[in-house]
């Protein structure tokens, strides 16, 4: 089920079992570009054997989807070759960071199953070393202050088609730029007056070669230095350095920084610290049905269309924590999607796979009433209350068993009876039987309607006592099986179905289009009366179930209470990805092509 890409014969990060072990149990290799690269490394001994890669999160949002792909590349690459992974935060632009992010992250990668150990650095521990680096390029005549506006600076960039032009201050005497880039540091200049720029080639076809800013002004508190500085490093700059400084190896991240590549290299070979990392690019993860951009996100929680970064329909790794997904099921899906070159978009019905794949044989099945209709079984006697042995899952007999109880009123869904029944209809109508799950065959005599709306409000039936499941006539055959709780003994619940974020495979198809037009208006629907069984008295936060015949819920981790359960619907039982595949003859691919 590894994606298809038209230039490579990539099969994923490892295409062998799930412990990454071959038959004769050792730990495999995975088998992409990436790999090769390492390969290569390894032969020509460029890092003396080594592999040290980093996760290099800005901490202006929370994580998604997509840095999940980037966390499970960078901690594996580093895992199967036998190396380390850092954990460092590029916390170089203040006024958009927070402690909030950086916990957050910490706490994704975590979830999702790595550790980086004592590996937790930020960019802002090098500070002062990227400011004397800085002062190395000036004296080298490859860095310049510059006084033109950023206004003033896009202008003279020129564009794609026409070459940029040199800024006026361009051939300043190196002692003047050290003399001005000093008192920048000092706090003696207005934010935005001043910036530090590398002297490259304005008429560079690359746009980032164009004498980019290394330095600006901005009088802004860090959430680590305070305000120690006044003077912040640019992203483009502080990387390579910072992935130097750490004596990373492999500096791995995503398709749009290409283009960046040849200021990375530049910056490196004309500083010249001791390791000079490599850059490599791996497509970054679209999916369906949502946005991956940070900026986007973030205006979709602002604007308070969701509630907040942890929203189950939100694409964030928080959000999918809550919705119920697994770190195993998004490991999964990260491995099956594999390394790609190329850009590609993946179905979320495969994300929706690999967290079926992951419930079906662990999560235990119960019985819940979504939206309940109360059903009367005339002849079971009054008083009586008897208890019904259920396993919990077939596939998992360890899990045992538990006790329902049964008895004279029972709950069933209001959607499994019909007045007027359409044909090859199999539940529940005037006349006709069905079996209660792991009870008895009933059968429908009456029912009451609402005189004002028409709504069905009891349902009156029969039982057959010699159809008790295990019991003498227990095989005799009807064509429909109802889940049921008692109503003397149901647990009231809220139940939550999310639906996808966005209507759209594609919100961002249409150029010009605002994204948010495309939200989807029905992605919550909320149940407050749904009954479940019993055996939910005592269940935690985080816990995962099969609703049967539902889907896969989970117990809601922000807001259930003692008093009333909140479950999150994680997934429906229908497998859409599945249905793809064998309609398409076992062919479809994991990802496509834009």
């Amino acid at each position: 089920m590894n994606m298809v890409d038209g230039d490579r014969g990539d099969k994923g990060m490892c295409n062998c079992e799930e412990d990454r072990t071959n038959k004769n149990g050792e730990v495999c290799q995975p088998t992409n570009f990436i790999q090769n690269i390492i390969n290569e490394d390894f032969a020509s001994n460029v890092y003396n054997g080594r592999v040290h890669t980093r996760f290099p999160p800005e901490p202006n949002g929370y994580l998604h989807i997509g840095h999940a792909k980037s966390i499970c590349i960078n901690f594996g690459m580093a895992r199967w070759n036998g190396g380390l992974c850092n954990l460092r935060f590029d916390d170089t632009n203040p006024s958009k960071e927070d402690v909030e992010y950086v916990d957050s992250i910490k706490e994704d990668v975590r979830w999702l199953g790595f550790d980086w150990d004592d590996r937790e650095y930020y960019a802002s521990d090098y500070f002062e070393q990227l400011y004397q680096y800085a002062i190395k390029l000036i004296k080298l005549g490859k860095a310049y202050v510059c006084d033109l506006s950023a206004e003033e600076i896009r202008e003279y960039r020129g564009t794609l088609t026409e070459p940029g032009k040199n800024s006026p201050y361009r051939d300043r005497p190196v002692e003047e730029n050290l003399d001005l880039f000093q008192r920048m540091r000092s706090g003696e200049f207005p934010d935005g007056s001043r910036v530090l720029r590398a002297k490259i080639d304005m008429a560079s076809p690359n746009l980032n070669m164009r004498d980019p800013v290394l330095y600006r002004i901005m009088r802004v508190t860090h959430h680590r230095t305070g305000d120690d500085w006044c003077i912040y490093p640019m992203y483009d700059y502080a990387h390579p350095l910072s992935d130097a400084i750490e004596g990373i190896t492999h500096s791995i991240c995503t398709l749009e920084f290409e283009d960046h590549r040849p200021l990375y290299d530049w910056i490196i070979q004309n500083v010249n610290p001791e390791v000079h990392p490599k850059q490599i690019e791996f497509a970054r993860l679209n999916l369906t049905n949502t946005v991956m951009s940070k900026r986007k996100l973030r205006k979709v929680v602002e604007e308070g269309f969701v509630d907040g970064w942890d929203d189950p329909r939100m694409p964030t790794i928080s959000g999918l924590r809550r919705r119920g997904y697994t770190p195993e099921s998004i490991r999964d899906f990260c491995d099956r999607i594999g390394v790609a070159k190329n850009n590609s978009t993946v179905d979320i019905a495969l994300l929706e796979y690999c967290i079926r794949e992951d419930l079906k044989s662990k999560a235990p099945r119960v019985m819940a009433v979504l939206d309940p209709v109360k059903l009367i079984i005339d002849n079971y006697p009054e008083d009586r209350v008897e208890y019904l042995e259920a396993e919990y899952n077939p596939e998992r007999p360890e899990l045992g068993t538990r006790k329902l109880p049964f008895s004279k009123v029972l709950y069933i869904e209001r959607g499994d009876f019909r007045e007027v029944p359409p044909p090859k209809y199999f539940r529940l109508s005037p006349g006709k039987e069905v079996r209660l799950k792991n009870a008895y065959i009933i059968k429908c005599v009456d029912f009451v309607k609402d005189r004002e709306t028409g709504e069905i409000t009891e349902i009156h039936c029969t039982y057959d006592p010699d159809t008790k499941s295990g019991g003498p006539a227990s095989g005799r055959k009807v064509k429909g099986t109802l889940h049921w709780v008692s109503a003397g003994h149901a647990v009231e619940a809220e139940v939550r179905l999310y639906g996808h974020l966005f209507n759209d495979e594609d919100p961002e198809s249409e150029e010009g289009a605002d994204f948010i037009d495309r939200l989807n208006p029905d992605s919550l629907e909320r149940l407050v009366n749904s009954k479940i069984e019993p055996n939910f008295e005592n269940t935690g936060a985080g816990n995962r179930y099969q609703f049967i015949r539902h889907g896969y819920f989970c117990v809601d981790i922000g807001d259930s209470k003692s008093d009333v359960l909140v479950f999150n619907r994680i997934v429906s039982l229908k497998d859409t990805w599945a249905k793809l595949k064998k309609g398409s003859g076992g062919k479809r691919q994991d990802a496509r092509e834009p």
